[in-house]
């Protein structure tokens, strides 16, 4: 954030975190300090000066949102129109947008709380005029109409049916870990629907138990998706893989020899054996505006 001059104004904010120059605009809140931080709530960095409201108690962006937005504006690189799944408080949408300068969102969330933080995210970083953010579940008919489409679908599905662990204290939190709103077949369905022609879907979902990624393939074939390449994600070297980022097309936008093939890059690694961030991952970090 911008700090206070002796007249009362915002000046520019600081310019560097630790030896490392923030890339990027410079977004309204961090020159005017609005919206204001409401109490419970974080003002949090995301990309280069962007900012993230969060509930100080509630859900907050993990590592598995950051990787879904890298993942799919990586894969998908001239997008210019961008739908959000489930799109919580707007952490995957947000880095999102801050790497597609000139690309239009819509994002869907069904949660009030998660919207009213995600519109102040939007003001503070100066994108509401491309990227609107609508209340409601993205699986009924009223959430996005019949005919739009998009260049890149992202969506960071809750992992985990209901019942199927500690649910946790917080409704926020609920939501975004099990299965209340939709599961990885709704959001693999409602992303081929609304694919453009040579359109990209990039989601992160667990590859470990097995059968969590069997469920993965299995709701993308249903839906008339191939999984063109995924990538699995270590937490810590020597450690198995827990996530994987999967990016998929319509099998009727690929050619026939396409249509069951898979291109499974090598993992990545977030930390090595003695917690450090791993070498690759910090100069991933780099590119969707992280300190390292």
């Amino acid at each position: 954030m911008g700090m206070v001059s002796s007249c009362g104004r915002m000046t520019k904010p600081e310019s560097h975190f630790k030896g490392w120059a923030k890339p990027g605009p410079i977004p309204p809140g961090a020159l005017t300090g609005h919206p204001a931080v409401e109490p419970g709530e974080t003002l949090d960095a995301i990309s280069g000066y962007y900012r993230l409201f969060q509930l100080e108690n509630g859900h907050r962006f993990s590592t598995d949102d950051v990787l879904t937005a890298w993942y799919g504006t990586t894969w998908a690189p001239c997008a210019r129109t961008v739908l959000d799944l489930g799109s919580g408080i707007g952490s995957v949408g947000m880095i999102s947008a801050w790497r597609l300068q000139a690309a239009r969102f819509v994002t869907v969330e069904a949660q009030p709380e998660s919207v009213r933080l995600a519109r102040k995210s939007g003001e503070w970083n100066g994108v509401k005029e491309r990227y609107e953010i609508r209340q409601g579940d993205f699986r009924l008919p009223d959430a996005l109409g019949p005919d739009e489409r998009f260049d890149l679908v992202l969506g960071s599905p809750p992992y985990f049916p209901l019942g199927s662990g500690v649910e946790g204290d917080h409704p926020q939190k609920i939501a975004c870990r099990f299965e209340t709103l939709g599961t990885v077949a709704d959001y693999c369905a409602t992303a081929a629907k609304h694919l453009e022609s040579g359109g990209f879907f990039a989601c992160v979902f667990p590859v470990a138990p097995e059968e969590q990624e069997r469920r993965m393939r299995e709701a993308a074939k249903e839906a008339g998706l191939v999984i063109v390449r995924m990538r699995r994600i270590v937490l810590r070297e020597a450690e198995r893989p827990l996530l994987g980022l999967f990016g998929m097309m319509r099998a009727a936008d690929l050619p026939e020899w396409m249509r069951t093939r898979t291109w499974e890059e090598p993992p990545m690694i977030i930390r090595t054996r003695e917690g450090a961030i791993h070498p690759e991952y910090s100069v991933v970090k780099l590119s969707f505006g992280f300190p390292p």
